[in-house]
């Protein structure tokens, strides 16, 4: 981003429109970076004096201070002293009082007598006295990202920032919506999403009706950070940065509404400008709107559920608009495709795809709140869960929109969840049962219920009330009785622990305990030493 001083903009009908830097000033780009590398170890004076030349040859002095505030960055400088210059201050001017300085001569027979306790010369000492004043500085190295059409590509970017600067609302489409979203959230900006269909005029197109030439038919429009207590206009920084993601989608549109000292003007941007990201990942701040969304994250995430947690899922249509909750919950079970499934093997099965949503709605203005409910009035057939901060007073409301609201305060409490999400749990889990035969008989000898549930698809919860009329139910495994005879044959009491847990590995069997109580056996143990397969 340039400061504001450094803006080129045409303000022509009455619009907002940056002066980019194209090829033609690819040379003057080339001679501002030999500038700098030019005066590498002199003074910024001199580098600063080699610049104004450059400003009065050029047709916009304002064009060669951008190109410098960029590289400037890049630069080094350094004071250049023999000794710290506060400490040459101090004792010239102390050996001044002392002589009593009147004239030239009294001045060299100062610095003469201050230099000598410092063991440096009094020309060092005298270059040392103000050697950190700005000007004096010297440039130590400059080692720009950039060759001249870089240097070009990223003025062309820091411009369209800095115009943004005075922004009051940005509207934004994008090939990418997701990852504009995802931005949006992390600067902490307030949004909705909108589905316009009236006309939108481009940069440089014509007048174009629907959403078949536009990056896509979804509008984001931002307004300004989700902190309620701050200013609600100029918002421009945060809005820079968020062209950086912005503009890194394959193709875009952006319009912005500027408030041009009291004036309104609007600024169009596209992929068809020359603004592009050359370095850097656009946005890498917190990936949470807010601490009560992370610490519920976290939460949640370290419990063994059989949801998976997917955070910004897909946008739901609510109308005319569309939101994107804050998280999903997607089931880890299917439901069966019964005719597909074989009564012996049951290994097929199709998948389920069920998702419950949830939003958590914070301490909001009074407007948002509004907004938010009316976009949860235009869902239809969503299971969506809201959490909602008690301050609100909308708890009712939500739920008068048939969704199921969770109270909250401070922080969303993960048991209130997960009792949701268990209440749909036992729903699927029944669906899931329901869809399979009452009777199953796998191929296998040997097989664990998870194992076979997970060929349907479903839970094994699912295949607690059905029966396995060729197998025998030991613990989790189910076991032919064929197996059963052979493992009895071998397993004689007296045998230890670790003899028999081998000759049960073999035939694919982990639970030693659930089988040798089926055999009639139990584990007789010694110390530490291990145990011994005794008769019950």
């Amino acid at each position: 981003m340039l400061t504001k001083d450094l803006l080129r903009v045409s303000r022509a009908g009455g619009g907002y429109h940056p002066q980019f830097a194209d090829r033609s000033h690819r040379p003057l780009a080339a001679r501002v970076i030999g500038t700098y590398q030019g005066h590498v170890g002199e003074q910024r004076g001199e580098l600063e004096d080699a610049l104004e030349s450059l400003e009065r040859e050029s047709d916009d002095f304002k064009l060669v201070r951008g190109f410098a505030a960029l590289l400037e960055r890049e630069a080094t400088f350094e004071t250049d002293a023999e000794i710290e210059p506060e400490r040459a201050r101090t004792a010239a001017f102390e050996a001044a009082e002392a002589v009593g300085v009147v004239d030239e001569d009294d001045r060299a027979v100062a610095l003469i007598r201050a230099a000598e306790p410092l063991e440096v010369s009094a020309d060092d000492l005298e270059r040392a006295l103000y050697a950190d004043l700005e000007d004096r500085q010297v440039l130590a190295g400059v080692e720009p990202r950039w060759d001249p059409d870089g240097l070009l590509d990223q003025y062309n970017l820091s411009l369209a920032q800095t115009a943004l600067f005075d922004a009051t609302e940005v509207r934004v489409r994008s090939s990418d919506p997701k990852a504009l979203v995802s931005a949006i959230k992390r600067l902490r900006l307030m949004y909705e999403i909108r589905r316009p269909n009236d006309e939108i005029r481009r940069p440089n197109d014509e007048t174009r009706t629907g959403s078949a030439d536009l990056a896509s038919d979804r509008e984001v429009v931002v307004t300004g950070p989700t902190h309620l207590f701050r200013a609600t206009r100029r918002y421009g920084t945060r809005f820079a940065r968020l062209l950086r993601t912005v503009a890194s989608a394959e193709s875009w549109y952006l319009e912005a509404t500027i408030d041009d000292r009291g004036t309104e003007r609007t600024l169009e941007l596209s992929h068809a400008d020359p603004v592009a990201v050359p370095d850097a990942e656009p946005v890498t701040d917190v990936q949470f709107d807010s601490g009560v969304e992370a610490d519920f994250a976290a939460r949640i995430e370290n419990l063994d559920l059989d949801w998976r947690l997917v955070r910004e899922p897909e946008p739901l249509a609510t109308g005319t608009r569309v939101m994107i909750p804050d998280f999903a919950f997607e089931y880890d079970h299917g439901v069966p495709d019964v005719d597909a499934v074989d009564s012996g093997a049951g290994s097929a099965s199709r998948d389920r795809d069920f998702r419950v949503y949830l939003e958590i709605m914070g301490f909001w203005t009074p407007d948002y709140v509004k907004k938010k409910l009316a976009q949860l009035e235009g869902l239809e057939d969503v299971d969506l869960l809201v959490a909602v901060d008690e301050s609100l007073g909308v708890g009712e409301e939500i739920a008068a929109r048939d969704h199921r609201a969770i109270p909250y305060s401070g922080s969303v409490r993960v048991k209130d969840v997960v009792d949701v999400l268990q209440e749909y749990e036992r729903d699927l889990v029944a669906e899931s049962a329901a869809a399979l035969p009452a009777e199953l008989v796998p191929e296998d000898d040997v097989v664990g219920l998870e194992s076979l549930a997970a060929r349907h698809g479903v839970s094994a919860d699912a295949l607690a009330a059905k029966t396995f009329p060729e197998h025998e139910r030991v613990g989790r495994t189910l076991v032919r009785p064929g197996v059963l005879e052979a493992l009895a044959a071998k397993i004689e009491p007296g045998m230890a622990l670790g003899e028999v847990e081998s000759i049960l590995e073999e035939r694919g069997l982990s639970d030693s305990s659930a089988l040798l109580s089926q055999l009639g056996y139990r584990v007789e143990w010694e110390g530490l030493g291990g145990g011994t397969v005794v008769e019950r």
